[in-house]
């Protein structure tokens, strides 16, 4: 507020938050100015702010701008912590600001003597690990572009997404933790070595495998041990951060593939300093010396936000592995022992934890914990419920919801604002978010289309290999003309906030009416037996233009099985708290739920199994075989 009145001289229409809402729409020039000065961005900002706003896509912010994104991450170069690292329960780590700061330079000195310039392309395929964070960082140094995937991937999956882009060098890992076993990944990183020929080295990061003891790496062309091609650089101490274009390109991140193969989005280095920097200090009130977590791997969009907290002086907490290590209690000993101030995680870990009855309120401290983030998939007010009251009840609960489309959020939290049950508490600042009907309207109280009707500095700059930018047109700015679609169900509430019911490509359709996915999972998933679930539309009759049947599929708490009884609670459930029309015309239990490798359920490729249709890229999948127990049911036949 203070940045309006005093550095604009304009007195807003209020003092609350909708008012500097408000001012950050209408007059994006200023707004976006004063974030540059308020994150005291390392850089030269230049006198335009942006050009041709009203084009989506084609306005151009900050075109006179110069900076580094790794500059800005990396501006302090003291002893307090920048890092802190938990492998499971096998192993810790902690580096320093300084520490951190060497470390890149040692990095980005061998990248620049193997050749590596602005614009090449450096992938790593590594778990949540600092070394991860240290690759990025000299990358970024440079002006190359980063791009990364998690070491649970297969061979194809990560050759469908760094073979498009060429990289030249490939950060992997020789193996990682998962449920207190160690997955050796030696043999997936030859293979994809061998696939690509782009690439001139693949630096091999000691974690959990065979490398770390001295393994044979002699199979991975071009292969050598981090060690080794540091080991000529260990005195170097300083970057040369190359200062570039705002709209430089800095990460490559890919669509889930689940459709095909993997679009890749470009984004660019200052619309992601700047959105980052504004969601951080604006919308969950990061401070310097606070402890920042996310749990996330780095095949999600989650890890390049998480990492962004340095630019706010955060010291970042790294986890690696199963959350449920000591029966879901591992994240909240990890958050008492370093002090965690914000806790970020899925909605589905909050569902799960409420599931297995865990009361950490009970059982930590959680002093000062005061933030608590959730997204990947809409957490129900049950959700909310559970959180303030065997969690912590005075901390700030801000689900969020955005994605690798924007590498961020469009609505999310206000560290000011109250909390609603079930709703998502404002859109971001800068961000015109809004709900359309099927006729291009706002609506309120209605559901309808996430949209956000004007441009924004972090909007991608394109999609790899799409010269004419159709592909990237197509992606969101087909249904309504120079709005971004985004491809959500959702409605604006009467408080200003938002609630996200699913995918607009998954709702459901019966009798001609759109029921989000999230609708009835929120009621089905009540139920004490039921662990998830997923609900589909089916064509039905099958092949005579007929309606849809909606059906749901759970998977059950072990042991249990589905019976009439349990058949029609379900039923039950979801008639007394939705419509009629919301009740499943069949429900079948299955032993696992397909989803992706981020965590998110796929209602896409099941239907698409369930209708005979191919799923186009399973290599997407962190569970494909749970795909064969929606195949040929003879249960959807009749």
């Amino acid at each position: 507020m203070a940045a309006a009145d005093k550095r604009w001289n304009r007195r807003l229409a209020g003092a609350d938050y909708q008012a500097l809402h408000a001012w950050s729409i209408e007059h994006p020039e200023e707004f976006w100015a004063s974030v540059w000065e308020f994150g005291e961005v390392r850089g030269e900002m230049g006198s335009t702010i942006v050009i041709d706003r009203e084009k989506m896509p084609g306005a151009k912010w900050f075109p006179e701008a110069q900076l580094n994104f790794a500059e800005n991450l990396l501006r302090r170069r003291d002893k307090s912590d920048a890092l802190v690292f938990r492998g499971e329960d096998k192993v810790k780590g902690r580096a320093s600001y300084a520490e951190l700061y060497r470390a890149v330079a040692q990095t980005a000195a061998a990248l620049r003597a193997m050749g590596v310039v602005k614009g090449d392309r450096i992938a790593a395929y590594l778990p949540n690990v600092p070394a991860t964070v240290v690759a990025m960082l000299a990358t970024a140094s440079i002006g190359a572009i980063f791009s990364s995937a998690s070491p649970d991937f297969g061979v194809q999956g990560v050759v469908d997404r760094f073979g498009q882009i060429e990289p030249k060098v490939l950060f992997a890992c020789d193996g990682y933790w998962y449920n207190g076993k160690a997955i050796d990944c030696l043999g997936k990183v030859a293979e994809i070595s061998s696939r690509m020929p782009s690439l001139q080295r693949v630096v091999v990061v000691p974690y959990a495998g065979n490398a770390g003891g001295g393994g044979d790496i002699a199979a991975v062309k071009h292969g050598v041990l981090l060690a080794d091609f540091l080991a000529p650089f260990a005195g170097e101490r300083e970057i040369h951060f190359e200062r570039l274009p705002f709209d430089h390109p800095l990460y490559i991140m890919y669509s889930s593939g689940t459709t095909g193969v993997p679009k890749c989005i470009v984004h660019c280095a200052g619309g992601a300093l700047l959105q980052h920097l504004k969601e951080h200090q604006l919308q969950a009130d990061v401070k310097r010396g606070d402890r920042l977590f996310y749990f996330t791997t780095c095949g999600w969009m989650m890890w390049n936000w998480l990492v962004s907290g340095l630019a706010s002086g955060a010291t970042l907490l790294l986890y690696d592995g199963s959350p449920f290590v000591g029966r879901g209690s591992i994240l909240f000993d990890y958050a008492d022992a370093e002090r965690m101030t914000h806790f970020g995680t899925s909605a589905k870990f909050i569902d799960a934890i409420a599931k297995i009855s865990l009361k950490p309120r009970q059982t930590h401290k959680l002093e000062q914990l005061r933030a608590m983030f959730s997204t990947g998939s809409p957490l129900v007010a049950e959700g909310f419920d559970y959180v303030y009251a065997n969690i912590k009840p005075d901390l700030q609960l801000a689900s969020i919801s955005g994605g690798t489309d924007i590498i961020s959020c469009f609505v999310l939290g206000n560290p000011n604002g109250p909390v609603y049950r079930g709703e998502i508490q404002c859109a971001g600042l800068g961000m015109a978010v809004d709900v359309f009907s099927d006729a291009g309207q706002p609506v309120r109280g209605e559901k309808g289309e996430l949209v956000c009707a004007r441009s924004f500095p972090v909007m991608p700059i394109g999609f790899w290999n799409d010269p004419d930018g159709a592909k990237y047109h197509a992606a969101y700015f087909d249904r309504f003309d120079n709005i971004w679609c985004h491809g959500d169900f959702a409605e604006r509430t009467a408080h200003d906030g938002f609630i996200i019911y699913g995918r607009s490509d998954a709702t459901l359709n019966p009798g001609g009416v759109r029921i989000g996915t999230a609708e009835i999972y929120r009621q089905v998933e009540k139920l004490g037996e039921v662990v998830e679930s997923l609900v589909i539309g089916q064509d039905w009759p099958a092949g005579i233009g007929g309606d849809v049947r909606v059906v749901l599929f759970v998977k059950l708490r072990e042991g249990l099985g589905l019976d009439e009884a349990l058949i029609n609670r379900i039923k039950q459930v979801i008639k007394d708290n939705t419509t009629p029309r919301h009740v499943p015309g069949k429900i079948l239990q299955v032993s696992d739920i397909p989803r992706t490798k981020s965590g998110k359920i796929v209602e896409l490729a099941v239907r698409n199994v369930v209708h005979g249709a191919a799923v186009k890229n399973v290599e997407a999948l962190a569970n494909p075989e749970a795909l064969d127990y929606f195949r040929d049911r003879a249960e959807l036949k009749s």
